[in-house]
């Protein structure tokens, strides 16, 4: 079913995969846990849909994580999941709310540690990491995790320098047949998602081009700087959290580029203050957090510092549409979008043009 409620196009048998099988989706196309863009509305549109919605919660405190999962199940009936942060303080309380509101996949944007596979996996919940090289794909995969997003060096946000075209073989070669890998990173149309199956992968994971819908909460003024952006408009800059993350270039960018990070340390202060309060985390479970993320990410105790300037200069764009002060996350594939479907119009689209893509090379 799509978003109107009527039935989207008939998949081509090659469309069925392990990630529909494994996950309960009637397409394998999913819609990435971005933060700040992925609630209950764009999820729930997903699903309905026929793709694999995925909400974030990395910005929700637990309540506010109830509430969304609430409204998701208000919205739809089919399968979604929520994207998780390991390093979370309280993971384990919001693994037990997935687990109660039914929820079918937990994603993990860092290595989830073999015990909270097992915990998830014991409870019916399918594990997807998010991983950018092979060795972090052969690691989880040796924890037993149901599925992994392969995100290339195109993607928006925190990424890595390898391409999508060289790592999604690698990782679809490291981790066997038993894990499903979805490609991520430079995906956009159905060309893409043949191309990666052709790879071996069991689907395609999409931030951007879902953020560019009718049904992303981002302020349209915002979409309108996304869609004004060409392919060679962003930039991967560690100025905004210490850690490699594609952005749209903005004289905001160009000025954090331009500053160290003594000077930048006032604004990353001013960050973690704002975080606390966005969030409800307490300063001892904050310093908990930045510990387990320096050892689980080898960062720096400057990158440490640092990290909780992403959410908040994305949240001052992407919520506020504040572009002045804020970054707008972005893959490369931004320079070749030019209009906002719904997400139904969007998923059906890509699925026609898939079919016709298999049926061409068919013959």
């Amino acid at each position: 079913m799509n978003g109107t409620g009527a039935p989207g196009p008939e998949p081509h048998p090659a469309l069925q995969t392990k990630l529909c099988h494994r996950v309960g989706v009637r397409y394998p196309i999913v819609q990435t846990g971005m933060g700040w863009v992925a609630g209950p509305r764009l999820v729930a549109a997903t699903a309905a849909a026929g793709g694999l919605g995925i909400l974030a919660s990395a910005t929700l405190t637990l309540d506010g994580l109830a509430q969304a999962l609430a409204e998701v199940r208000s919205r739809t009936e089919a399968p979604f999941g929520v994207n998780l942060r390991t390093d979370a303080p309280d993971v384990g309380e919001r693994v037990r709310l997935l687990i109660e509101a039914g929820v079918k996949v937990a994603s993990f944007a860092q290595a989830p540690g073999r015990d909270l596979v097992a915990r998830c996996q014991e409870a019916g919940l399918v594990v997807v990491p998010t991983v950018g090289a092979r060795r972090h794909a052969e690691k989880v995969a040796a924890w037993g995790v149901d599925a992994v997003i392969a995100q290339g060096a195109e993607g928006g946000g925190h990424t890595g320098s390898v391409p999508t075209s060289l790592l999604l073989p690698q990782v679809v070669d490291a981790v066997g047949p038993d894990v499903a890998v979805i490609g991520a990173g430079g995906y956009f149309d159905g060309r893409g998602l043949v191309a990666a199956l052709a790879y071996g992968a069991a689907g395609v994971a999409m931030g951007t081009r879902f953020l560019l819908t009718k049904d992303s909460r981002v302020p349209d003024p915002v979409k309108a700087a996304y869609l004004a952006t060409t392919v060679t408009g962003t930039v991967v800059t560690t100025k905004v959290d210490g850690v490699p993350q594609r952005v749209v270039r903005t004289d905001l960018v160009d000025r954090l580029e331009r500053a160290g990070w003594v000077r930048g340390l006032p604004r990353a202060l001013a960050s973690a203050r704002a975080f606390r309060k966005e969030t409800g985390t307490t300063l001892p479970a904050l310093l908990r957090e930045g510990r387990a993320m320096k050892r689980g990410n080898e960062l720096t105790w400057p990158q440490v510092v640092m990290a909780a300037n992403a959410p908040v200069m994305t949240k001052a764009a992407l919520v506020e549409g504040r572009t002045d002060v804020g970054v707008l996350p972005t893959g490369q594939v931004v320079g070749v979008i030019d209009e906002l479907p719904t997400v139904a119009e969007l998923v059906a689209s890509i699925v026609e043009e898939a079919n016709a893509t298999l049926e061409r090379l068919g013959g």
